[in-house]
């Protein structure tokens, strides 16, 4: 995605890799089961010349990720100042570009007024900007419905661009701002665009710690459809239907750490939430395993282990075949097993001064990390090890995740986007 983090949680099936089964769409951010990873199919290990398929130009720069839903692509940009969202073909043509109003740029070098990707229900495309706007639009670029949440319900407090992506359960589309000030987690009618709910999530914290950039993830929880929502050192559980907070916990910050702001989003295997949070990008790194049964305040019970030697600031983590890995902002490469905490292996990508802003990817065994400067990283790890396989200059900036679907890897840069394919 963007800079920043967003991740999802849904109990779906399995990806399969063809184009009639809608489990062989990339729909959100982290893909059909929200875990930034496809367990099959046939992927390239160099992004060259030999394996690029097609390069699209973009109309302005954004930092979100594209999805892919019934092979077609869809990515959020400027376009001449303006908000906008595109959609291409399978073959890189662009069938529309939907208009909205005025962007309002990013403040950082890596952020843009297009931070929140793009999700979709294979009925429409749910979009956000950081002017305000989120809107739903037809799959074929007729704007079903928008509404601006800044003109609503006031401006964004955050020190640096927004992060969240917007989230769908089977009736609505949610979106959540966490940041110093009010609070909340809003519920939209996917057909209307009509509030259904909207509910406060405010906590006392050190100065910047109650900022989020994080995105929810819908999961099922005690047999109830469920956002998780981590941010302002609290890890909650919300019922989709109203909103109301079923589960809670806490002491993520016993010592009171200021300038420690939500980014990274978390990752769920199995019952086991692991939660990426502090400095790692200055020293300060904190990872924890929570796990997520009960009801109720399980601050005292589920936190099961914690680790203050590596973490993740910016990247988020991804799940794969049982274990979680990192790409730490310098570029260090951790495998995990999330029941324990502990380390399967550990190694690092070529050194350089450029950090790592994009979450990493996981293609049957193959991991895809993108650098800032545009250097995307392939690698093997399919037998609990690390071979590194290629490094690949884009020559722009890429800051969105890449996505893998139906044998086919995108990546959106600055400027265009691409597609690779090895077949």
């Amino acid at each position: 995605m963007n800079r920043y983090g967003d991740i999802l949680l849904t109990f779906v099936l399995g990806i399969a890799l063809v184009p009639s089964n809608a489990d062989a769409d990339w729909p959100r951010w982290r893909g059909p089961q929200d875990q930034g990873s496809v367990a099959a199919g046939t992927y390239p290990s160099e992004l060259n010349a030999q394996t690029l398929r097609w390069k699209a130009p973009l109309p302005g720069k954004g930092c979100s990720t594209p999805i892919v839903v019934d092979q077609n692509v869809y990515v959020t940009a400027p376009t001449d100042g303006i908000d906008s969202v595109l959609a291409f073909d399978w073959s890189g043509n662009q069938k529309w570009n939907t208009k909205f109003g005025p962007e309002v740029k990013g403040k950082h070098r890596n952020g843009s007024g297009s931070n929140a990707s793009p999700v979709s229900d294979g009925e429409a495309v749910y979009v956000y900007f950081k002017s305000g706007t989120l809107a739903a639009v037809e799959l074929d670029g007729t704007v079903r419905w928008q509404t601006n949440l800044v003109d609503r319900f006031g401006k964004d407090t955050l020190y640096w661009d927004h992060g969240t992506s917007p989230v769908l359960t089977k009736r609505s589309v949610v979106f959540a701002r966490m940041h110093n000030g009010e609070s909340w987690l809003a519920a939209f009618d996917k057909q209307s665009g009509q509030l259904i709910w909207k509910e406060a999530r405010n906590y006392e914290t050190p100065r910047e710690c109650d900022h989020g950039y994080s995105t929810p993830l819908v999961i099922e929880h005690q047999g109830r459809e469920s956002l998780l929502v981590w941010g302002a050192e609290h890890l909650t559980v919300h019922d989709a239907l109203d909103g109301r907070v079923t589960w809670t916990c806490g002491d993520f910050n016993p010592d009171g750490n200021q300038l420690w702001p939500v980014v990274a989003s978390p990752v769920v295997v199995d019952d086991m939430a692991v939660v990426a949070f502090g400095r790692n990008d200055k020293g300060a790194p904190r990872l924890y395993g929570i796990r997520m049964d009960g009801s109720g305040d399980v601050t005292d019970t589920n936190h099961v282990w914690f680790r203050d030697d590596i973490s993740t600031f910016v990247p988020s983590p991804v799940a794969y075949n049982g274990n979680v890995y990192l790409v730490r902002d310098r570029g260090e490469v951790e495998c995990i097993d999330p029941a324990s905490g502990k380390t399967v292996w550990s190694d690092a990508l070529p050194k350089n001064r450029n950090s790592y802003y994009a979450s990493p990817t996981i293609a049957a065994g193959k991991l895809y990390a993108a650098r800032e400067d545009g250097v995307v990283f392939v690698a093997d790890v399919a037998d609990n090890e690390f071979e590194l396989l290629s490094e690949n200059d884009l020559q722009e900036s890429v800051i969105g995740s890449p996505v893998p679907i139906q044998d086919h890897l995108f990546v959106r840069g600055e400027k265009h986007l691409f597609c690779f394919s090895s077949k």
